[in-house]
């Protein structure tokens, strides 16, 4: 297998000139779009439950899209996260504790594994896409710390299509869960909650809003990392006063707006 350092040192330097500013509405052309759409990292896990802290990964997707979302490389994991895999995450998976304890590689291995190839995509300056970040990426934390390994602790650059979708639309009704955003841009997802799946689908959910929005989303993928650090926290601090309001939380109750980790 061709492991995603190899794929990433044969690619051509992605050139970070701004874009054409156009309309909103007109269908811009991929060179309109901002460079980092050319080359990205897509990453997702699917886990035994949504506590960052104490729940463990069952299975990962780490890979690689070119400007048309194409794949051009790919990993899986599927790893016996050493609990029992609760009925609830198993039927949203398909993960049973009885499959990951037959077919899953050991925990710690696939940790490492699934750092290594971020790490490559990073240390290459090639952006990765995660949808809502801050739980795979702090998921990942606590496992790499679980296991001995070195976390990372801050990863960047980060590309949130929740953060960026929320940002530059924020009045439109509805879900924003991957399926919901995805249909809205036209981005086919056929197997949610796969982890290879819904990481792909990111990664073309992201090059869609880049597309639609390119004259006036930054630049660079650095820059865009910065500023969601900001639409995060502001988006966090909104959602914290509209649960007060409506008595979801107690009035000096906070969300954690901290992104892409917590």
């Amino acid at each position: 297998m061709v492991h995603i350092s190899a794929i990433l040192r044969g690619l051509p330097t992605v050139s970070e000139e701004s874009p054409t500013v156009g309309a909103m509405d007109s269908q811009l052309a991929l060179f309109d779009t901002p460079a980092w759409t050319r080359v990205i990292g897509v990453f997702d896990l699917e886990t035994t439950g949504v506590d960052v802290a104490s729940d463990r990964i069952v299975t990962a997707h780490v890979g690689v899209l070119d400007a048309t979302g194409r794949v051009l490389e790919a990993r899986d994991w599927l790893a016996d996260p050493g609990i029992p895999i609760p009925n609830g995450a198993a039927a949203i998976h398909g993960i049973t504790t009885a499959r990951a304890r037959t077919e899953g590689r050991p925990a710690r291995e696939v940790v490492a594994e699934v750092l290594d190839a971020l790490r490559a995509l990073f240390a290459a300056g090639t952006p990765v896409v995660a949808y809502n970040a801050p739980y795979d990426f702090s998921l990942l934390k606590n496992e790499a710390r679980r296991h001995g390994l070195d976390p990372i602790d801050a990863p960047a650059p980060v590309i949130d299509p929740l953060v960026v979708d929320k940002t530059y639309d924020r009045w439109r009704r509805g879900k924003r869960t991957l399926s919901a955003v995805a249909a809205h841009y036209a981005v086919r997802l056929d197997d949610a909650h796969e982890a290879s799946a819904d990481a792909i689908a990111a990664g073309r959910v992201a090059q869609a809003l880049a597309e639609r929005f390119a004259p006036w989303l930054p630049t660079t993928a650095t820059e865009l990392h910065t500023r969601q650090i900001a639409w995060a926290r502001a988006q966090a601090a909104g959602l914290t006063e509209y649960f007060i309001s409506i008595g979801r939380l107690e009035p000096d109750a906070r969300l954690d707006g901290s992104w892409p980790i917590r």
